[in-house]
């Protein structure tokens, strides 16, 4: 009887030449406009893949200085260094990325890095095969997963992310013949330790959808649930759905009678309504919980909140 076939596919590449590199990357990331410069160091760069379309180990080494942006939009990526650094999501949830604590890519929108002389590794899973695992972990239906770059894992759960990643780079890395039920165990055992490790949540598949929404307006809206906690704005979510802003209000005014604006405000009050609902008084402020998601002025805040749900934020935490 046959052996079933090695179910991996590996690529390596590198090189000396700066134009080169910066053109395996953009094509590695489906991405463009990447910059890069020479540091001190002289310049060479090196990128290795292995696994298949569930899971692939990546490393990468590139004595240079790299700026630009780009969106893992049909993965969910882990990365973390050996050697180099800089920062990720430039200009918006910026974290410093340094070596010994590896960070999700940001999720679900675009976002610029700047890093510099890195060593590299990364490991990344297709987005439908995560997001099935994290249905069956948390008994849902699949639906996409928000990762919170900023919020570094606890200690604890990092020593079983790196055990169970040594454990997989044993198996996808090396040298023996694989067969695809190995495999399969073997992402499988890693994506649930991501999820065990990495803070995130889910949009669930079934989020209050205002009557008419279809289309690029549900995208929309479907959008501004899953990232309320985050600083997006209407512009960014006019360029999740490829819509100008004009071209976005005007498919709100159209569909749903509203502007993208307000929708995006009152998903936002509803969260803050359900954080307080939940809290008791000495738990949390009516300040700390409004600022948390998104509302500065708390004046402004408070009658907002009043209109939408016709009593004040500090008698919903109170009763």
């Amino acid at each position: 009887m046959n052996a079933e076939p090695d179910p991996r596919i590996s690529f390596e590449t590198s090189g000396i030449d700066l134009a080169a590199a910066i053109q395996m990357y953009e094509d590695a990331y489906a991405a463009a406009g990447f910059r890069a410069e020479r540091t001190e160091r002289p310049f060479s760069y090196r990128f290795r893949v292995t696994g298949d379309d569930t899971m692939s180990f990546r490393s990468t080494r590139f004595d240079a200085r790299m700026v630009g942006e780009l969106e893992s939009a049909d993965e969910y990526v882990v990365m973390w260094l050996a050697d180099g650094g800089g920062t990720v999501d430039v200009g918006r949830q910026e974290v410093a990325f340094v070596p010994g604590t590896p960070m999700m890519f940001p999720t679900g929108r675009p976002f610029a890095f700047d890093l510099q002389d890195v060593r590299q590794s990364l490991v990344q899973f297709e987005r439908t095969f995560l997001e099935g695992v994290a249905a069956e972990v948390h008994g849902t239906r699949p639906a996409p997963l928000v990762f919170d770059h900023t919020a570094p894992p606890r200690r604890e759960d990092l020593r079983g992310w790196n055990a169970q990643v040594h454990r997989a780079a044993e198996v996808v890395l090396g040298t023996t013949p694989l067969s695809p039920i190995v495999l399969a165990e073997t992402a499988r055992d890693t994506a649930v330790a991501l999820l065990r490790t990495f803070p995130h949540t889910t949009l669930a598949p079934d989020v209050d959808l205002p009557q008419g929404a279809t289309g690029r307006v549900r995208k929309a809206v479907e959008y501004m649930h899953a990232f309320a906690h985050t600083p997006i704005s209407t512009t960014d979510v006019a360029e999740h759905v490829g819509l100008s802003v004009r071209g976005l209000q005007q498919a709100f005014q159209r569909q749903v009678g509203t502007a993208p604006n307000a929708m995006l405000r009152g998903v936002r009050l509803d969260r803050v309504r359900d954080e307080l609902v939940r809290s008791a008084p000495g738990e949390v402020t009516v300040a700390a919980v409004a600022m948390r998601w998104g509302f500065a002025h708390l004046g402004r805040f408070s009658g907002a909140y009043a209109a939408r749900f016709a009593e004040y934020p500090r008698d919903t935490l109170h009763r």
